[in-house]
């Protein structure tokens, strides 16, 4: 039994499931409720900054991505072509390229956007003239509008990042 290899497997999985398992949250309840809100949504939003989730989920990924190197970089002997060209090794390998797409995405494209737009919202109601109330709440929208549909792509890259990983070893 291998003690380093039983405790990356653990970590691996168990912060894959979270992180997954909230982007599936997100994507399925908060987002739409949040969306649904409309203003009043942001106290909500700003409790998530506060609490400091921006930073931690994506940190859950980067360690889930890390752990998940590791094992493939084991269980391929330091990356041998041989173990990688199996179908396991393809179906661990392009679940793993899958997650990490889905980390750029979900850093770049999703959490940024998500920041400025929490940033700008403030300042947005601070405005006293209605003109520029309304550009500036345009501009929220469409940094929402990105959010939300850079974290589809999340979720969906990485259900099949999860599937690749599942069936791998029945390959």
């Amino acid at each position: 039994m291998d003690a380093v290899i039983i405790a990356l497997r653990i970590v691996h999985i168990v912060l894959g499931v979270f992180w997954v398992g909230t982007i599936f949250f997100v994507v399925t309840f908060l987002a739409p409720s949040v969306q649904a809100l409309g203003p009043q949504g942001a106290p909500l939003l700003q409790q998530l900054l506060q609490r400091r989730y921006f930073s931690i989920l994506p940190l859950i990924a980067a360690l889930t991505i890390v752990t998940g190197l590791l094992l493939y970089w084991r269980d391929s002997a330091g990356f041998t072509g041989d173990w990688m060209g199996t179908r396991a090794g393809m179906a661990l390998g392009t679940g793993g390229v899958l997650s990490i797409v889905a980390f750029v995405i979900g850093v770049f494209l999703m959490r940024n956007p998500t920041l400025k737009a929490l940033a700008l919202a403030p300042k947005a109601q601070q405005l006293a003239e209605l003109p520029e109330r309304e550009v500036a709440m345009q501009e929220i929208q469409a940094l929402r509008q990105r959010a939300t549909t850079s974290a589809r792509w999340v979720a969906a890259l990485l259900a099949l990042a999860v599937i690749a990983m599942a069936v791998a070893r029945y390959l």
